[in-house]
Protein backbone atom coordinates (compact mmCIF):
# COMPACT_ATOMS: atom_id res chain seq x y z
CA UNK A 1 0.00 0.00 0.00
CA UNK A 2 1.23 3.37 -0.90
CA UNK A 3 0.91 6.38 0.82
CA UNK A 4 0.73 9.80 0.01
CA UNK A 5 3.54 10.91 1.90
CA UNK A 6 5.72 8.47 0.00
CA UNK A 7 6.11 6.50 3.12
CA UNK A 8 4.33 4.70 6.04
CA UNK A 9 1.76 6.09 8.02
CA UNK A 10 1.88 9.12 10.19
CA UNK A 11 2.27 8.37 13.98
CA UNK A 12 -1.09 9.98 14.21
CA UNK A 13 -2.59 7.28 12.21
CA UNK A 14 -0.81 4.47 13.42
CA UNK A 15 -2.32 5.48 16.86
CA UNK A 16 -5.87 5.34 15.13
CA UNK A 17 -5.33 1.73 13.73
CA UNK A 18 -4.04 0.64 16.91
CA UNK A 19 -7.15 1.65 18.35
CA UNK A 20 -9.28 -0.28 15.56
CA UNK A 21 -6.90 -3.65 16.65
CA UNK A 22 -7.77 -2.58 20.32
CA UNK A 23 -11.26 -2.22 19.34
CA UNK A 24 -11.37 -6.04 17.13
CA UNK A 25 -9.54 -7.18 20.38
CA UNK A 26 -12.50 -6.43 22.60
CA UNK A 27 -14.72 -8.04 20.17
CA UNK A 28 -12.84 -11.20 19.61
CA UNK A 29 -13.49 -11.56 23.60
CA UNK A 30 -17.15 -11.14 23.18
CA UNK A 31 -17.07 -13.75 20.73
CA UNK A 32 -18.06 -11.54 17.55
CA UNK A 33 -17.18 -13.42 13.78
CA UNK A 34 -14.59 -11.94 11.88
CA UNK A 35 -16.86 -10.79 9.02
CA UNK A 36 -19.28 -8.87 11.36
CA UNK A 37 -16.44 -7.05 13.18
CA UNK A 38 -14.24 -6.54 9.42
CA UNK A 39 -17.97 -4.80 8.37
CA UNK A 40 -17.98 -2.46 11.32
CA UNK A 41 -14.85 -1.21 11.74
CA UNK A 42 -14.78 -1.07 7.59
CA UNK A 43 -11.10 -3.06 7.12
CA UNK A 44 -11.00 -6.53 5.44
CA UNK A 45 -11.52 -9.37 6.80
CA UNK A 46 -8.00 -10.67 6.02
CA UNK A 47 -6.81 -7.91 8.80
CA UNK A 48 -9.39 -9.28 11.41
CA UNK A 49 -8.59 -12.78 10.65
CA UNK A 50 -4.25 -11.33 11.33
CA UNK A 51 -5.52 -9.40 14.46
CA UNK A 52 -7.15 -12.26 16.16
CA UNK A 53 -4.67 -14.66 15.26
CA UNK A 54 -2.04 -11.88 16.92
CA UNK A 55 -5.17 -11.42 20.02
CA UNK A 56 -5.35 -15.40 20.42
CA UNK A 57 -1.33 -15.70 20.75
CA UNK A 58 -0.52 -12.87 22.96
CA UNK A 59 -3.97 -10.99 24.17
CA UNK A 60 -4.76 -7.61 23.82
CA UNK A 61 -0.95 -6.06 23.79
CA UNK A 62 0.20 -8.29 20.87
CA UNK A 63 -2.50 -6.06 18.95
CA UNK A 64 -0.12 -2.61 19.91
CA UNK A 65 1.79 -0.47 17.19
CA UNK A 66 5.20 -1.82 16.44
CA UNK A 67 6.43 1.60 14.94
CA UNK A 68 6.58 2.59 11.71
CA UNK A 69 7.46 -0.13 9.54
CA UNK A 70 10.99 1.04 8.04
CA UNK A 71 13.13 3.35 10.50
CA UNK A 72 15.02 5.97 8.78
CA UNK A 73 18.46 4.73 8.73
CA UNK A 74 20.20 8.52 9.41
CA UNK A 75 19.07 10.86 12.62
CA UNK A 76 17.99 14.21 12.07
CA UNK A 77 21.97 14.80 13.49
CA UNK A 78 23.27 12.69 11.15
CA UNK A 79 21.24 14.15 8.26
CA UNK A 80 22.25 17.65 9.25
CA UNK A 81 25.56 16.52 8.59
CA UNK A 82 24.91 15.57 5.18
CA UNK A 83 23.20 18.00 4.70
CA UNK A 84 25.92 20.60 4.81
CA UNK A 85 28.03 18.58 2.97
CA UNK A 86 25.93 18.42 0.03
CA UNK A 87 25.63 22.19 0.49
CA UNK A 88 29.52 22.11 0.17
CA UNK A 89 28.90 21.20 -3.33
CA UNK A 90 30.41 18.01 -5.62
CA UNK A 91 33.81 19.83 -6.46
CA UNK A 92 34.35 19.54 -2.31
CA UNK A 93 34.16 16.11 -2.50
CA UNK A 94 36.67 15.50 -5.29
CA UNK A 95 34.30 15.44 -8.31
CA UNK A 96 35.11 17.55 -11.54
CA UNK A 97 31.65 18.58 -12.64
CA UNK A 98 28.34 20.21 -10.27
CA UNK A 99 25.95 17.36 -10.46
CA UNK A 100 25.01 15.34 -7.59
CA UNK A 101 24.25 11.85 -8.47
CA UNK A 102 22.83 9.19 -5.92
CA UNK A 103 25.62 7.26 -5.99
CA UNK A 104 27.61 10.68 -4.89
CA UNK A 105 25.18 11.33 -2.10
CA UNK A 106 25.56 7.19 -0.70
CA UNK A 107 29.38 7.99 -0.83
CA UNK A 108 29.39 11.17 1.29
CA UNK A 109 27.01 9.35 3.72
CA UNK A 110 29.19 6.45 3.79
CA UNK A 111 32.53 8.82 4.39
CA UNK A 112 30.94 11.46 6.75
CA UNK A 113 28.82 9.22 9.07
CA UNK A 114 29.76 5.77 8.20
CA UNK A 115 26.67 4.36 7.36
CA UNK A 116 25.66 2.36 4.29
CA UNK A 117 22.02 2.89 2.10
CA UNK A 118 21.72 1.28 -0.82
CA UNK A 119 20.84 4.01 -4.29
CA UNK A 120 17.15 3.71 -3.56
CA UNK A 121 17.51 3.86 0.45
CA UNK A 122 19.53 7.34 -0.36
CA UNK A 123 16.31 8.50 -2.94
CA UNK A 124 13.99 7.53 -0.20
CA UNK A 125 16.16 9.46 2.51
CA UNK A 126 16.65 13.00 0.27
CA UNK A 127 12.93 13.04 -0.83
CA UNK A 128 11.75 12.31 3.09
CA UNK A 129 13.72 15.55 3.82
CA UNK A 130 12.23 17.91 1.15
CA UNK A 131 14.99 17.40 -1.55
CA UNK A 132 13.81 16.51 -5.15
CA UNK A 133 15.19 15.30 -8.95
CA UNK A 134 16.95 17.55 -10.92
CA UNK A 135 17.52 17.70 -14.09
CA UNK A 136 19.85 20.24 -15.62
CA UNK A 137 19.34 22.20 -18.55
CA UNK A 138 21.99 21.06 -21.35
CA UNK A 139 22.27 24.49 -23.19
CA UNK A 140 25.34 25.42 -25.20
CA UNK A 141 27.63 28.11 -23.36
CA UNK A 142 27.72 29.71 -26.72
CA UNK A 143 24.06 29.63 -27.17
CA UNK A 144 22.89 33.43 -27.74
CA UNK A 145 18.98 33.63 -26.59
CA UNK A 146 18.10 36.73 -28.55
CA UNK A 147 19.26 35.26 -31.87
CA UNK A 148 17.73 32.44 -31.22
CA UNK A 149 14.16 34.50 -30.38
CA UNK A 150 14.65 36.26 -33.38
CA UNK A 151 15.39 32.97 -35.49
CA UNK A 152 12.27 31.60 -34.56
CA UNK A 153 10.49 34.73 -35.25
CA UNK A 154 11.72 35.83 -38.26
CA UNK A 155 13.41 32.49 -40.17
CA UNK A 156 11.44 29.92 -38.65
CA UNK A 157 7.93 31.23 -40.32
CA UNK A 158 9.22 31.17 -43.59
CA UNK A 159 11.11 27.71 -43.94
CA UNK A 160 7.78 26.13 -42.65
CA UNK A 161 5.74 24.63 -44.81
CA UNK A 162 2.19 25.97 -44.95
CA UNK A 163 -0.61 24.20 -43.36
CA UNK A 164 -3.53 23.14 -45.44
CA UNK A 165 -6.57 25.14 -45.43
CA UNK A 166 -9.30 23.69 -44.27
CA UNK A 167 -12.53 24.12 -46.58
CA UNK A 168 -15.00 22.83 -48.27
CA UNK A 169 -12.33 21.14 -51.07
CA UNK A 170 -10.00 20.06 -48.69
CA UNK A 171 -12.51 17.46 -46.67
CA UNK A 172 -15.47 16.75 -48.81
CA UNK A 173 -13.13 14.91 -51.98
CA UNK A 174 -15.71 13.56 -54.70
CA UNK A 175 -14.24 10.74 -56.69
CA UNK A 176 -15.05 11.43 -60.31
CA UNK A 177 -18.21 9.31 -61.78
CA UNK A 178 -19.07 8.80 -58.26
CA UNK A 179 -22.14 10.96 -58.71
Amino acid sequence: MRYAQGGGLTAELRAVREGLRVQAGERFARGEKTSAIARNLRVSERSVERWRRAWREGGVSALASVGPANLPRLTDAQFAVVEAELARGPAAHGWTDQRWTLARVQTVIARKVRVTCSIAGVWRLLHRHGWSWQCPARRALERDEHAVELWKKDVWPQVEAPRRRSGPTSSSRTRPGSR
